[in-house]
This record gives C-alpha cells, sequence and structure tokens, in this order.
C-alpha cells in the first residue's frame, strides 16, 4: 500500500441478490465492476467462514471452512446441479434488505443437499476405481490439514441437533479413534456432503477472487484472532487451547471494564496455549495464515493487540471483572510467519484502549494500523483525528463495529461534539454533512483510505452491520442493486481522484459544432444586377 489508494467496505452477505443473502455470483461480479467505475482499489469484506449462534462471522465453526450461503445457487444451476425451480420459488425473506438467518438455515441446506445428490449422479466414470475429477482430488488433497475433522464435526453436530461439541456423547466429545472411525463408517454420504459444500464455496470463491484481481481489485479479509468456543478447531485441536483433558477451557477470552462496559466483555472463546504454539514453532498459525492468505489479496486481523497482551478471564465466571492480564507471543509469532510464509500483507486492528507495548509491537511488525474518524471529537487535538493520521495506516469514517457516520450524528454526538465536526471538516448544507466528513477521510495522510457502503449511500442506523455486545439484530443489511447506479461511482471517483486515490476520470470530449450549411448560389440574373449596381454607386460618389 505504497501507493495512495481507496476501497470500500461491503461484506458478501450484504450484496444484493433474490435469495435471502449475498452471494458469490453475479451480484459479486458486478460489484466488482461498480468499484472499478467508481475508482476503488480495494473490496474489503467480513470473515468469511460460516456462521454459528448469533449469526456473527466472527464467532465462526471452523477458522478453515466457507460460508455455505455465501454458495451461489444460480451459477450451481449453470453447472447442471440444480433446476431454477428448485429455489427461486422458495420464500428467502419478506424484506429484500435484510438477511434472514432462521429462514436461510431452514432453507439453504435443503437446496444444497438437491446440489449433492446431481453431483453424485454426475461425478462416476465408467471404467474407472476412483470417480472424482482432477479439480475435486486437488481440493480435497489440498485441505486435508482440516477438512476431514471439519465434515466430522459437521456431521456429528447435525446428529446430535446441532448443539454444542461439549455436551455430545464422551465417546465422540473426547475423540475416541474406535468411535469416531465407526461413526465415519456409517454416515459417509453425510460427510461427503460437507465436503461437497465446501468444494462449491472454494470453487466460486476463487473464480470471484480471479474476476477481481483481474479488475486491479484486491479483495482484503479478515479473520479473528480466536476462533468460536463451538467450532471444529477447538473440538479436533483441544492441545492448541488451555482445556483440560474432558475439552473444557479452562479460561476464556474477554476485555477487561472500561467507560463502555462497567462489567468487561465476556466473549467466551479459548484461549491459546501459547507455550504449545511456541513448543510446535506456530504450525497451526502458519496453515491458518497461508490459507487466509490464499484466498485473500491484504489480510486483517482482529484484535491485533492479543498478540500483546490479553485479558484471561477464569471459565464459568459471569462476567469479565475476574480476568487479568498475560503476555501474548509477541513478535515470536510474527518471525515464524515471515519464515514460513515471506511477507506478510497484514492490517492490524489496533482499536480501543492500547497499552505502548502494543505500539512497540505494532511498529516493530510494520504492519499498518486502524484510524477511525468517529472516535476523534473530544475536543482536543484527538491522533483519531485526520490531520494527525500516518501514512503507514488504514482510514475509516467507521468499522462494521461502530454507527453508520448518519446514524451516527444523529444518535450518538453530542452538541460539541457537532459543533467541532461543523468547523474542523467545514461541513455546510450546500456539500452535506456526510460528504463532508468522507472527504475528511480522504484528505487525510493515510495511505489507504475505506469507506463502509453503507456510508456512501449516507444510510442512517437501519444499515448498522453490528452494535457490540448486543446479542441480536446484527449482520442483517443489505443494498438493493437499484442503489449502486453508475452515478454514484462517478461521484466515488471524482472524489477518490480528488485527493490522489484514484486516476482522474477522463474529461469528456466537447461537442464539435455543427459546420455552417452551405449557401445556395445566386442566381445568373442576380449576379447581373449586381455587376450593373455596383458601377452606379461609383458614379454617385464621384460626382460629390
Amino acid at each position: 500500500m505504497k501507493k495512495r489508494c481507496s476501497g470500500i467496505l461491503m461484506p458478501v452477505s450484504s450484496l444484493p441478490g433474490g435469495y435471502g443473502i449475498g452471494s458469490m455470483g453475479q451480484a459479486a461480479r458486478d460489484f466488482v465492476d461498480f468499484l472499478v467505475l467508481a475508482g476503488q482499489s480495494v473490496w474489503q469484506i467480513l470473515p468469511v467462514g460460516p456462521t454459528s449462534y448469533g449469526d456473527s462471522p466472527y464467532q465462526s465453526c471452523s477458522a478453515f471452512a466457507g460460508n455455505p450461503y455465501f454458495i451461489d445457487l444460480d451459477q450451481l444451476a449453470a453447472d447442471g446441479l440444480l433446476k431454477p425451480e428448485d429455489y427461486a420459488k422458495e420464500n428467502w425473506g419478506t424484506n429484500p434488505n435484510y438477511c434472514d438467518y432462521a429462514l436461510l438455515y431452514q432453507k439453504r441446506y435443503k437446496v444444497l443437499r438437491k446440489a449433492y445428490a446431481a453431483f453424485l449422479q454426475q461425478r462416476p466414470v465408467p471404467g474407472y476405481d476412483t470417480p472424482y475429477s482432477d479439480d475435486w482430488y486437488r481440493f480435497t488433497f489440498l485441505s486435508d490439514a482440516w477438512l476431514p475433522d471439519y465434515c466430522l464435526y459437521m456431521a456429528i453436530k447435525e446428529e446430535n441437533k446441532m448443539c454444542d461439541w461439549q455436551t455430545w456423547p464422551a465417546p465422540l466429545r473426547l475423540r475416541d479413534p474406535k468411535a469416531l472411525e465407526e461413526f465415519r463408517t456409517g454416515h459417509a454420504d453425510e460427510l461427503g456432503f460437507w465436503a461437497f459444500v465446501q468444494y462449491e464455496f472454494a470453487k466460486q470463491w476463487q473464480a470471484l477472487k480471479a474476476y477481481a484481481n483481474s479488475k486491479g481489485i484486491k479483495i482484503m479479509g479478515d479473520i479473528p484472532i480466536y476462533v468460536a468456543a463451538d467450532s471444529a478447531d477447538a473440538w479436533a485441536g483441544r492441545e492448541l487451547f488451555e482445556m483440560d483433558s474432558e475439552g473444557h477451557p479452562r479460561r476464556v477470552a474477554g476485555c477487561p471494564p472500561d467507560y463502555f462496559a462497567e462489567d468487561g466483555q465476556l466473549w467466551g472463546n479459548p484461549l491459546y496455549d501459547w507455550a504449545y504454539h511456541k513448543r510446535t514453532n506456530y504450525a497451526w498459525w502458519v496453515r491458518r495464515v497461508r490459507h487466509a492468505l490464499s484466498i485473500y489479496d491484504i489480510l486483517r486481523i482482529d484484535h491485533f493487540r492479543g498478540f500483546d497482551t490479553y485479558w484471561a478471564i477464569p471459565a464459568g465466571d459471569e462476567n469479565a471483572r475476574g480476568g487479568k492480564w498475560e503476555q501474548g507471543p509477541g513478535m515470536d509469532l510474527f518471525r515464524a510467519l515471515r519464515t514460513a510464509l515471506g511477507d506478510l500483507p497484514i492490517v492490524a486492528e489496533d482499536l480501543g484502549e492500547i497499552f505502548d507495548s502494543v505500539r512497540a509491537l505494532l511498529a516493530e511488525s510494520g504492519f499498518p494500523g486502524m484510524k477511525v474518524l468517529q472516535f476523534s471529537l473530544n475536543g482536543t487535538d484527538s491522533l483519531d483525528l485526520p490531520h494527525n493520521y500516518p501514512a503507514h495506516c488504514v482510514a475509516y469514517p467507521g468499522t462494521h463495529d461502530n454507527n453508520t457516520l448518519r446514524g451516527w450524528l444523529e444518535n450518538e454526538t453530542t452538541p460539541a461534539q457537532r459543533k467541532q465536526a461543523k468547523a474542523y471538516f467545514a461541513l455546510t448544507e450546500q456539500e452535506g454533512e456526510i460528504t463532508g466528513l468522507l472527504r475528511g477521510v480522504l484528505a487525510s495522510p493515510a495511505e489507504l483510505a475505506i469507506v463502509t457502503m453503507a456510508d456512501w449511500l449516507e444510510k442512517g442506523s437501519e444499515a448498522r452491520m453490528n452494535t457490540p455486545g448486543n446479542p441480536a439484530g446484527n449482520w442483517q443489511w443489505r443494498v438493493a442493486a437499484k442503489d449502486l447506479p453508475p452515478a454514484l461511482a462517478r461521484k466515488i471517483h471524482e472524489m477518490s481522484a480528488r485527493y490522489f486515490r484514484a486516476e482522474p476520470l477522463p474529461e469528456a470530449e466537447p461537442k464539435k459544432e455543427k459546420a455552417p450549411a452551405p449557401q445556395p448560389k445566386a442566381k445568373a440574373a442576380d449576379a447581373k444586377e449586381e455587376k450593373t449596381t455596383a458601377p452606379a454607386k461609383k458614379a454617385v460618389k464621384s460626382a460629390k
């Protein structure tokens, strides 16, 4: 990110489309084209892993798997795995601007199972012992480090009514080899279904990424630092975490009490056994980051400060008050990652209350941090005001965890803050408050500026993606296709180019004036008359 540029934050789930949630189909390619027309260089998305209870992409049941909801049904139909009548007439929700996750869970997997049945019919090749195509083989081979455990986890979970793995029968919960082998033998078709889903996700995602890259658009992905307690990673890799012999976490993740939460935040994620990771030269983290960089061009890591110091809360506590700070792996981890993977195109989420040691780790890592305009209006020369942004950072008006700019101005700012915003950003009614605030972010020294799509659309709080601490009503907003016209793309391009984040729009060619119509030739009689009258005028002049 040495060159100034800009991008748009738009979750895949928020893309337009007719089947309940955004997908990796034509609407995603249309959005890539919109980004190109808007002069953008980066498409930032949220984590693309499968969502679980609460629908949060930051609480996924796998650190490696893709979200089955994002598989485009029209593409499956084009591949001969579905018929339009299998899905087009289904009720995918009454409001096209919001995801109904409960409805998706009820209906999406039924449709995907129809596609899997067709896949099984297509797969056999007469005369061959193994009927799988080369790309299927390639996918399963490259995914062998995580795919078998994920498929087994999902199949057992479904067998147990989707309950948390810690409630499973002991032989399965504790991964007794005999019990697992018996389950595999009796549920081969179910294991195949979950592998098929990931195969289709990977195939469609790589095609979409290739399309974006061919248009000059880089995809910035996102991974949370922690994995969910109820995940294939925690079940299959208990040695990675602070867990007892029964698989129960000893301590869990969260944040200490602060101004915003007097009891702190109790996230409940199992904490890493960093001593184990160090002994194994961070092999699991190498696999995780290698996988992430195979699907993203730029990787944002959520809660970067946890690599320096993290808040450890005794398991079973009702809130985060009883936690304490512990030392994370620091640069030791990132040196191991660089040794294994080379250059790391990582963006560090370094928001919130940050110790000096976190700042030192960020500086030593060389990763760009983040700056958010909504944190700036405190009446002082805040480091979060755009003129103070370092060049080596990513600037945002707000993130997925913030309100939209309009919602923030209307509902979360004081009269004093609005007064400061008006003065600092020189806001005018003619330009518009939102446009003026976005101008401030784009004009900042930050090499990369990212604006949420909802802010370009000047949406209110109804388009907010997430309210931290609120367990319901998040991750639902979607954009309508009609809200992404070429005129908006040109506006974004013009503003980005004004602050040297995009090439200027080509000037419209001036309209050529029409040549005057040729005059008809004079008639012979007129010409004769002109000859006879001219001398007469001359004679009159000489007589004077």
